[in-house]
């Protein structure tokens, strides 16, 4: 897991299995048929404290890991990533150290092939975790949602026991833009952004943007971008906004929430539907509306009543941030979780 370096770059060994990762560095290497053998020789080795995987899409053994290592433009210069998908499996192998998964996933499941990965774990951290951790297996271990007799044998108990939560936080060195601070209260610009994919997307998006377009018709100042922004862009028209709206896309918790905190912007988020880690709270640090009809319109309106309160809230959000919510801190959470727990023996 590359995010392990954000935190630790001085001790990080990081193993590639991104396509078109280029190493730089003796602590970077890729994962290729060659190079297995040296990463099952150094997983067994007493070298590491942790080791900390990021589960893959797919095994070596499903036809879509051949197909999407093969039909690519890279196949064309020679660049086949296949055997990148054999690096979680050495985790099948002799592992000296404790592990931890980091799953950042859309799935709120944890895929069939990747449950080994769970069972040889200390700890497992799921980023789109259902408030009932069994749902987890729906549709992997178990063919609808697990029953009494799947929930009572021991070894699932175990399984449960590993999970945590974790967030997916902020992007890589996104707090470290000079674009990515507050503007004054007299600079705000907008009442409400919003910029993303709405189309082919979440439904909750769907029929948020109708909401959103009726507090335009109000008089409120809507901005939405008709185009793609910039990065810097994106971030500028961020901060000059009173409100983010962060409805949910492919999955639960969005890199946009985060990134409205750092801003100065209060984002305003569809009631949660998983288990979330260290949460933004309500009136706190944002605001949560229920997506039936109308309530998105009742929570903005109610919010942009009292603009000192939502300059109070930014700053509350942003400190929350920066504090819980970097990729360094989420990997100061994993380490420091699994190695308490490895050596109080286990969950």
């Amino acid at each position: 897991m590359a995010l392990m370096a954000a935190a630790y770059p001085n001790t990080t060994y990081h193993w590639s299995t991104l396509p078109g990762f280029k190493p730089s560095g003796d602590r970077q290497r890729l994962v290729t048929l060659a190079s297995l053998p040296a990463l099952s020789r150094a997983l067994a080795s007493s070298d590491y404290d942790l080791v900390v995987v990021n589960p893959g899409s797919f095994s070596p053994w499903q036809l879509q890991a051949f197909s999407r290592s093969l039909f690519r433009r890279s196949a064309l210069r020679g660049d086949i990533p296949y055997f990148r998908s054999f690096g979680p499996e050495m985790i099948r192998g002799r592992v000296a150290a404790p592990i931890a998964v980091w799953d950042w996933d859309d799935p709120a499941v944890i895929d069939r092939h990747n449950v080994f990965l769970l069972d040889a774990a200390t700890l497992y951290f799921k980023r789109e975790l259902p408030p009932d951790y069994w749902r987890l297996f729906v549709g992997t271990l178990h063919r609808r949602v697990p029953t009494p007799r799947f929930r009572s044998v021991a070894r699932n108990r175990a399984r449960i026991a590993k999970i945590r939560p974790i967030s997916l936080g902020l992007p890589l060195n996104r707090e470290h833009l000079a674009t990515a601070r507050p503007v004054p209260d007299s600079e705000k610009a907008a009442d409400i952004f919003f910029t993303g994919r709405v189309t082919d997307s979440s439904t909750v998006r769907q029929q948020g943007l109708i909401e959103v377009m009726k507090l335009k018709d109000k008089g409120y100042r809507v901005d939405i971008p008709d185009n793609n922004l910039s990065l810097s862009d994106y971030l500028a028209r961020c901060a000059r906004a009173w409100l983010t709206w962060s409805p949910e896309g492919y999955g639960y918790d969005c890199f946009r929430t985060y990134e409205a905190a750092i801003c100065g912007s209060v984002p305003v988020l569809n009631r949660p539907t998983i288990h979330r880690y260290k949460p933004l709270r309500e009136g706190e640090h944002c605001f949560y509306y229920d997506v039936e009809d109308g309530d998105l319109v009742r929570v903005m309106e109610a919010a942009l009543a009292d603009r000192a309160r939502l300059s109070r809230m930014a700053k509350a959000a942003e400190d929350l941030v920066r504090a819980e919510h970097t990729q360094a801190a989420l990997a100061r959470y994993v380490v420091e979780t699994t190695l308490a727990t490895h050596r109080a023996g286990g969950p």
